[in-house]
């Protein structure tokens, strides 16, 4: 299977403090990675150096067989979706679902071209899947922290990603909001043969389809390997503990 994401040797720093430390990884395309690790284990940076939006300090990273700083890396950001964590956003802000899935479609075929019929018909199809379209033209700052959410999900989808990246994309929702969430991802995930990294500290949130998953702490890989590996209770205790 050819590499979806490698990274050799990879170390982030911000100021005096260092976010990743040596971190050498690789998943392969249609992995299903999760990303699992206290508050502060450099979780976030990792997708951030993924997504090709951090500044490494040392090592190499490898995207869909494209080096980061190479003059193509930008354009290969338009293969990446990303799904930020649930944030309130302002009701009175001028943006309904429709259009911010739309925003989605724009990372894909650049914001100065003009959208035809068959992005429109993209954007249909992402927030069918979702089960959004409904809420077209409802303000996204005037729905529930669930359908946001899934906004989220559609806007991702609608760019048509190799890569798919969940920034704790469950947090502070509630219990009916993470199932569907986890079983829209995963619908996804095989409908469009994806491969899939899913940052959580919430274990019961990783869904079934999760085949890999990557510990970390403290900046630093502390052991990967298969769900049935790792999500056992001496490894969760020892990465939990002091957390």
């Amino acid at each position: 299977m050819s590499c979806a994401v490698g990274l050799k040797r990879v170390s982030v720093s911000y100021y005096h403090h260092v976010a990743l430390s040596d971190v050498s990884l690789s998943f392969h395309k249609g992995d299903f990675v999760g990303v699992i690790g206290p508050n502060g284990a450099g979780k976030t940076t990792l997708l951030t150096i993924i997504n090709g939006l951090g500044r490494v300090r040392a090592g190499e990273v490898e995207i869909l067989g494209q080096k980061a700083g190479c003059g193509r890396f930008r354009r290969l950001r338009q293969r990446i979706g990303y799904v930020p964590q649930n944030i309130n956003v302002d009701p009175r802000a001028p943006v309904n679902c429709r259009e911010a899935v739309m925003m989605g479609r724009l990372g894909r075929i650049g914001v100065l071209r003009s959208v035809t019929a068959g992005d429109s018909q993209v954007v249909d199809r992402m927030m069918k899947l979702t089960g959004i379209m409904h809420l077209s033209d409802r303000p996204v700052g005037q729905i529930s922290g669930g359908e946001r959410q899934k906004v989220a999900l559609a806007r991702a989808l609608a760019q048509e990603p190799d890569v798919l990246l969940l920034d704790e994309p469950t947090t502070n929702l509630d219990p009916l909001a993470v199932d569907e969430m986890k079983r829209l991802v995963v619908r996804a995930y095989r409908e469009f043969e994806l491969t899939v990294v899913m940052v959580t500290h919430q274990l019961e949130h990783l869904p079934e389809a999760c085949n890999k998953v990557v510990m970390m702490k403290h900046g630093r890989i502390v052991a990967s390997g298969t769900r049935e590996e790792m999500l056992v209770p001496e490894k969760l205790g020892s990465l939990f503990a002091d957390a």
